[in-house]
């Protein structure tokens, strides 16, 4: 694969993220580090590629994570870490670790798509 090649499958990738389709922009993005590691791309691209990797992946747990959340707010006022991320292994096999599900927590409270503020290691809906 050259350089060009590179770029366009790179721009895929962030055309899927824009559409928020993470779960086939992951996938492209591994089909791309496969290819990266064969090639001798110049740093930049590989930055790229890499950015594109941890962003989508955060974006994708976010969106599961949002989707099992606003389902939990209806019978919890609050929930821990562990038994949120329980759920989230039995009901998407999302496997987090707490600290990763803690910061995935907090970029949603901080784009303002979670209503919820965190305390110590729960997580209690914000009262209207």
């Amino acid at each position: 694969m050259n350089s060009k090649e590179f770029i366009e499958k790179l721009n895929e990738a962030q055309e899927l993220l824009q559409q928020e389709n993470y779960k086939e922009a992951i996938v492209l993005i591994e089909q791309v580090k496969e290819l990266e590691k064969k090639g001798n791309f110049d740093y930049n691209l590989t930055h790229r590629l890499y950015q594109f990797d941890s962003n989508s992946r955060s974006l994708y747990n976010q969106q599961i994570i949002l989707k099992i959340v606003r389902e939990l707010s209806i019978q919890y006022k609050v929930i821990s870490f562990q038994e949120l991320n329980q759920v989230l292994k039995a009901k998407e096999e999302l496997n987090l670790t707490d600290d990763i599900l803690r910061r995935e927590i907090e970029l949603l409270i901080l784009r303002n798509q979670l209503p919820w503020r965190i305390n110590k290691n729960t997580i209690i809906l914000k009262s209207s």
